[in-house]
């Protein structure tokens, strides 16, 4: 990452010098013209520059000039953006198991609209981006858009020396709660490392509700669900809430049928309990259980969730910020959400920087549940973002709390030199094709 020296269109508006144990203020140095503007502190580099404060011109040096995209172990793609002096900016913009095709999406923008322009217009370029096709929204595009809106957001916030947070208002809370997934198929594997997250502090969890289903199955598989939920619910005790993934795998007949049958164990919600292409029928499955519903990890944009909260049946959505936008509209969705009193927890299995960006909208949203955070939930080295951060500690949680990223930008800064070497791996992460004992395929 670029750490050089201040370049000279970051012009000093006072300095303090310290003489006799008192500040003395020097002269300001900017020109009149910058100096009506409000300064702002530049992240201290030196002792010397402690107290150094500066206003961002906007020249010709401001420019995007270059980007390059890394796609590193286990399945992740990030993005940095350059400007004509050297700041910087990363995103993550991916799609599990179609990295190389939302590269070449983000390729297409960058090199048909994006570089030579004013990286801080995100919102303009947001538009242009989406608005700028004929054919818009889906996963391919919308995953390229937000990670392209998570790099600007970081180099708009580096250059301010201000976390993505605050310049979206401010922080709404002290730290964040997050929720991590349990693996293990069988019930005993489950229940022990149900025990072993509660142990090392997590207070919320997630577990996948089965894995193949057909459109109908007998009692004996019914049961088999509601066996996982009720077990992992005997080992944690009642202070620990408790999220069922169905993962789109069971209809809608057998959701209804499920459903009931998870309220003795206070299930804290289903998610996705329909595919997305099904949406319609949540209000009905919502009229048959007390259990909330959610849904939203494979929704990209305000327009695919607005008819959710058109319908109701709905009590969390769950936007990805490297899917749904990136920080610009997953704010958007998030505040659709408060109007129609609609929690929001956040799908983040990623990677650190799409990690970072979430917690930044997290930060600020009033409906924040809990976030979704997973280094170690698909086949990954535990903790592997570390490989690709200079400071991995940032992410380390108290009590299933998450402090606040504080940092400019997006509060991380990433070990370029990391990346750049694992990026030369040879990479076909593809999530797995399953079929029924017919041959059939069925949902993964």
């Amino acid at each position: 990452m670029s750490k050089g020296p201040i370049t000279a269109d970051r012009r000093p508006i006072r300095q303090f010098a310290v003489q006799n144990g008192a500040q003395a203020p020097l002269l300001p140095t900017a020109t009149a013209r910058s100096a009506r503007r409000h300064p702002v502190r530049c992240p201290s580099r030196s002792a010397d520059e402690s107290n150094v404060y500066y206003w961002p011109i906007r020249t010709e040096r401001m420019k995007l000039v270059d980007y390059e995209l890394f796609q590193v172990p286990p399945r992740w793609l990030f993005l940095k953006l350059e400007t004509a002096d050297g700041s910087i900016g990363w995103g993550e913009p991916i799609v599990e198991g179609r990295a190389k095709t939302v590269r070449t999406a983000v390729d297409e923008i960058m090199d048909s609209y994006l570089l030579g322009t004013d990286p801080h217009r995100i919102e303009d370029h947001w538009q242009a981006m989406y608005r700028g096709s004929f054919y818009r929204g889906g996963p391919v595009l919308m995953s390229a858009i937000a990670g392209i809106d998570q790099a600007l957001w970081d180099l708009k916030g580096r250059t301010f020396g201000a976390p993505v947070y605050e310049l979206l208002g401010g922080k709404s809370r002290d730290r964040i709660r997050v929720y991590q997934w349990i693996g293990g198929d069988r019930v005993e594997e489950i229940g022990a490392e149900a025990e072993q997250l509660c142990d090392v502090g997590y207070t919320a969890l997630k577990m996948d509700a089965a894995n193949q289903m057909r459109h109908l199955e007998p009692p004996a598989a019914v049961a088999e669900v509601v066996s996982r939920v009720e077990h992992v619910r005997e080992t944690v005790g009642q202070h620990v809430d408790i999220v069922v993934d169905f993962r789109g795998r069971i209809s809608k007949s057998l959701a209804k049928r499920i459903a009931p049958k998870l309220e003795p164990f206070g299930v804290t919600f289903i998610e996705e309990p329909v595919l997305p292409e099904n949406l319609e029928h949540l209000p009905t499955l919502a009229s048959q259980t007390t259990v909330p519903l959610a849904t939203g990890e494979r929704l990209y944009s305000r327009w695919d969730f607005k008819p959710l909260f058109e319908r109701g049946g709905i009590d969390v959505v769950q936007p990805d910020v490297s899917h749904a936008g990136g920080i610009s509209e997953m704010v958007r969705i998030a505040n659709m959400a408060e109007a129609h009193d609609v929690a929001v927890a956040p799908n983040c299995p990623l990677g650190p920087i799409a990690l970072a960006a979430s917690l930044q909208v997290s930060a600020t949203v009033p409906n924040l549940l809990f976030q979704d955070h997973g280094f170690d939930i698909y086949p990954a080295p535990k903790s592997a973002a570390d490989d690709y951060l200079d400071d991995a500690s940032v992410f380390e949680f108290t009590d299933g709390y998450l402090d606040l990223l504080d940092g400019p930008g997006l509060g991380i800064e990433i070990d370029e030199d990391a990346v750049r070497e694992r990026s030369q791996q040879n990479l076909h992460w593809h999530n797995q094709v399953w079929r029924q004992a017919d041959g059939s395929v069925t949902e993964w």
